[in-house]
């Protein structure tokens, strides 16, 4: 699959369902690679088989997590949060045995189903699911192994593209500032998160008009992340707005061979599919 033969893939993962129909790897397998083709409905008799076959509470929290994602790819925001929601509560279920992780994925999950929906462009429920996020990772204990600089300089990323799709510059670039000021003020957080910096940059640029500097900045969050495809749209998008269609296809194609499960893969697939036909 990782070479993007998803037609082979997928007839391997269908051999071995016919013989074992409730194998939970082949079922999150097949609803995946069906998923990457643009056939939700049928990926996700794939993923509610899995969810009904798992083993344990933990392998029914990963298909929820892969059913939420195939929501995500059809740009399914209510659906999403539906399902991020089971995995969030089987990690309330962790809390006591593994309270530094648990707080932690219940934030993360929250922000994984707010991606989808700004994404969508749910600005208001994917606000409100940034802010939960923050919200359940800091409970976490001392936040000693996820600090509260981290998720503070996520909520602060989060709020300046939503400012930004709103149209709102002032209040975006508020939120960027923000952001830096996070990154600035806890040098160990900021060895991981400040590839992100760029990203958000460009990405207020695109969407208040200043498509010169998302350029550039989309530029460098691509140098920095070649493999994100979502980073690829993005830039494809600016090239498009500044009228260098080549270019944009160029990106375009380059995100279309993502063979990820997550939310930047749920963007770029079916944007891609549109854009290059």
């Amino acid at each position: 699959m990782r070479e993007g033969k998803l037609d082979d893939a997928l007839g391997v993962y269908q051999k071995e369902l016919a013989s074992n129909p409730n194998s939970v790897p082949a079922n999150n397998a097949a609803g995946t690679v069906l998923d990457l083709m643009g056939k939700g409905t049928e990926a996700r008799k794939h993923f509610q088989k899995a969810i009904d076959a798992a083993p344990d509470a933990a392998a029914k929290s990963a298909a929820n997590r892969q059913m939420a994602m195939s929501y995500g790819f059809e740009g399914d925001c209510r659906n999403t949060v539906k399902y991020e929601q089971m995995v969030m509560a089987y990690w309330v279920t962790r809390e006591q045995a593994e309270p530094q992780n648990a707080f932690y994925q219940q934030g993360e999950m929250a922000n994984e189903a707010a991606r989808v929906c700004i994404d969508s462009g749910d600005l208001e429920s994917a606000e409100t699911w940034y802010k939960k996020g923050t919200e359940l990772g800091l409970k976490e204990p001392g936040n000693e192994t996820h600090p509260k600089s981290l998720w503070n300089f996520r909520l602060e990323h989060a709020l300046a593209r939503i400012a930004a799709r709103r149209g709102n510059k002032a209040e975006a670039q508020k939120h960027v500032v923000a952001a830096k000021a996070q990154l600035d003020g806890d040098p160990k957080m900021a060895e991981a998160q400040a590839r992100y910096f760029p990203y958000l940059v460009g990405y207020v640029a695109l969407y208040t008009g200043d498509h010169k500097l998302a350029l550039d900045e989309l530029q460098k969050a691509v140098a920095i992340q070649a493999n994100d495809p979502f980073l690829q749209c993005l830039l494809g998008m600016t090239y498009e707005k500044l009228g260098e269609k080549e270019k944009a296809m160029e990106c375009y194609r380059k995100a279309s061979t993502t063979t990820a499960h997550n939310p930047p893969a749920a963007l770029a697939k079916p944007f891609t599919r549109k854009k290059l036909g």
